[in-house]
């Protein structure tokens, strides 16, 4: 499976669970450590664990090989190493202080307006 297969995979995961304003970011551009970083915040703690579940789940029920997972339960930013992707899950407040997308504004956005169903971009 390629890196944007699993980052269609995650982005759905989340999706699903209502995550706010899902954002992907094409860091193989300017980085080799990865090549997409999902990145997506909740409006509360219970929605991030949520979210990180549903993430865990479709990746393990498609064979994608998760590497690490930063963040425990009740963290405000979960942090999900699939290697080819990395997926940031914040709260809505840390999300905003970490600005990620700021940070990494020479990466290129990836459009998933046909991946995302539950909320608007």
């Amino acid at each position: 499976m390629n890196s944007k297969e699993m980052m269609e995979i995650a982005v759905k995961a989340a999706d699903s669970k209502h995550a706010n304003d899902i954002e992907v970011l094409d860091i193989s551009k300017v980085s080799i450590m990865t090549d997409y970083f999902v990145i997506m915040d909740a409006s509360s703690q219970r929605q991030v664990d949520a979210i990180v579940q549903a993430v865990l789940d479709k990746a393990g029920e498609n064979d994608i090989d998760v590497g690490h997972v930063e963040g425990k339960r009740d963290s405000e930013w979960i942090l999900i190493d699939m290697h080819d992707i990395v997926v940031h899950v914040f709260t809505s407040e840390k999300r905003s202080f970490y600005n990620l997308e700021k940070l990494w504004a020479d990466a290129p956005q990836v459009d998933i307006s046909d991946l995302v169903t539950v909320n608007d971009l």
